[in-house]
């Protein structure tokens, strides 16, 4: 289990764009010099995977180009791949090998609506208005489809039974796709899941994260001529802005730890037209997701009080929702001691002097590139205050995961 464990362990300690040697200061090993040599000899596919990727930035559910790179590197190395699972056209689950144990690792490769940016140091927009990926989502399935291949390789070396799955999970910003996923037992024969993510730091201690919940208000009003007939007109806008008025007293009864967010999606055509719809999206979140519920259905009741007032209709529409992180402290350690064993990433100088372009153009001070040479010190009871739907998935397996 520890040497099959290894690989993303190891994977996740590299930059997409550097290559790795095995830390000098630990013993030799048979097993992790050729997860080392494997994968650094087909780095330069994997790099180029993450440059397309990166290159396509399609948001969540419509990642076509990106889903299908990574499911034809799957299908090169011999992996069984089922497009299309869980009624979603970019999810997918690519499996090789046979018996236990069962190993399943999670690849995200949607990007960020607004974010359309070049591979440069500068801000230059590529697509006015378009997506891009700032949350590195296109190095994510790369390595982790990297990782799955390197395992697949060691058992094929090793002669040994065992089973990889990856799962190509799309709409991570926003989309919950996980939570299908989950409710339809794609999780259910995995032994435990690995999963990470792109940081500016290497830390592998177990963690949770907010639970949340996301839904679209819908109100519904009468339209009329502002100035000529105003009292014919029952103002969608007036409605939703009732409910944000409420929702926003609010915060000052509801846990310090809790999150409330919303914006104004739609809010009418003209000023001089009453409006006739209107709607918002809210996101709640709080580290329980008992609590989320909770304060959800508050917030509901704000909806419905402001259509009451206004003599408009309310409407929602969940739209997505995931649980908090279940820290698993016995795989948080065991990967650890790997990362420990790969040790930080090494820049090149070329990319240490791009780095630096980037960092010149921040307003808030940052930790110096030489930092990711070290992996942070193991700790438990780690938070951090963002969601994912990792969440439900640690819920019915055991999970761990890298930053």
């Amino acid at each position: 289990m520890k040497k099959i464990l290894f690989g993303l362990s190891l994977l996740t300690g590299l930059s997409a764009y550097a290559q790795t040697e095995i830390n000098p200061k630990v013993k030799p090993d048979k097993d992790k010099e050729f997860v080392v040599t494997d994968l650094n000899k087909k780095f330069p596919v994997y790099q180029k995977v993450a440059r397309d990727i990166w290159t396509y930035a399609e948001l969540g559910f419509l990642e076509t180009q990106s889903t299908e790179r990574l499911q034809g590197v799957l299908k090169s190395e011999g992996f069984n791949v089922k497009a299309g699972v869980s009624e979603m056209p970019t999810a997918f689950v690519a499996t090789y090998g046979s018996g236990g144990p069962v190993i399943g690792i999670l690849a995200e490769f949607d990007a960020l609506p607004g974010l359309s940016q070049d591979s440069i140091p500068d801000r230059k927009i590529v697509t006015e208005g378009g997506p891009g990926h700032a949350c590195g989502h296109h190095l994510f399935g790369t390595a982790s489809v990297a990782a799955a291949v390197t395992l697949k390789d060691w058992l094929i070396k090793n002669k040994k039974a065992g089973t990889v799955k990856l799962f190509g999970t799309p709409a991570e910003e926003g989309g919950s796709a996980k939570v299908y996923m989950v409710r339809d037992g794609l999780f259910d024969d995995v032994d435990v899941v690995l999963h990470w993510h792109p940081s500016s730091a290497n830390d592998a201690s177990p963690q949770s994260c907010l639970a949340i919940k996301q839904t679209i208000f819908k109100f519904y009003g009468r339209s009329a001529h502002a100035a000529a007939a105003p009292q014919a007109g029952r103002s969608a806008l007036d409605g939703l802005e009732a409910m944000n008025y409420m929702v926003n007293l609010m915060r000052e009864h509801v846990p310090q730890e809790a999150r409330i967010h919303y914006v104004i999606n739609k809010g009418g055509l003209a000023a001089n037209v009453v409006p006739d719809y209107a709607e918002a999206e809210y996101m709640v979140r709080h580290p329980d997701a008992r609590m989320v519920e909770e304060i959800w259905n508050r917030i509901v009741k704000a909806g419905e009080g402001a259509a009451s007032g206004t003599e408009t209709t309310m409407k929602y529409e969940v739209i997505s929702g995931s649980f908090n992180l279940v820290p698993n402290e016995t795989l948080a350690r065991l990967m650890y001691n790997n990362l420990k064993t790969v040790g930080g990433v090494n820049y090149t100088q070329q990319e240490v002097e791009f780095g630096k372009k980037i960092q010149g153009t921040l307003t808030f001070k940052v930790p110096p590139l030489e930092s990711a040479t070290q992996v942070q010190p193991f700790k438990t009871g780690g938070f951090f205050p963002a969601s994912t739907d990792v969440g439900d998935i640690t819920w019915v397996v055991p999970t761990a995961g890298l930053v």
